[in-house]
């Protein structure tokens, strides 16, 4: 049901050679600057900020800010208190195998 089958290639091995390429010339035109026309720079709409908005966009900011710092901070916590716990773990196990030895 599951067997491997071997890909058959429909065309020869071996070395090819690559196609010749032609190379046929162009003509070059010279344009003269009289005839060129000016490049001017794409207009871009202007971006008009009303008090509302800059109050909206700094609220928005400051509550991504906290956001952001309430989420790290508490994986800052998450991480001491693991690596707290881990380590009075390690002293009790660590007592306890030293008593173990002590009374025999």
């Amino acid at each position: 049901m599951l067997r491997p089958r071997v890909p058959t290639m429909p065309q020869p091995t071996g070395r090819l050679a690559p196609p010749a390429v032609v190379v046929e010339p162009t003509a070059v035109i010279h344009h003269t600057p009289e005839t060129l026309a000016p490049m001017t720079a794409p207009a871009r709409p202007t971006v008009q900020l009303t008090p509302g908005g800059v109050i909206a966009l700094v609220g928005g900011g400051t509550a991504v800010v906290l956001v952001v710092g309430a989420v790290l901070v508490s994986m800052l916590l998450t991480v001491a208190i693991t690596g707290a716990s881990v380590s009075i773990c390690a002293l009790v196990i660590r007592s306890l195998i030293s008593t173990e030895h002590k009374r025999r």
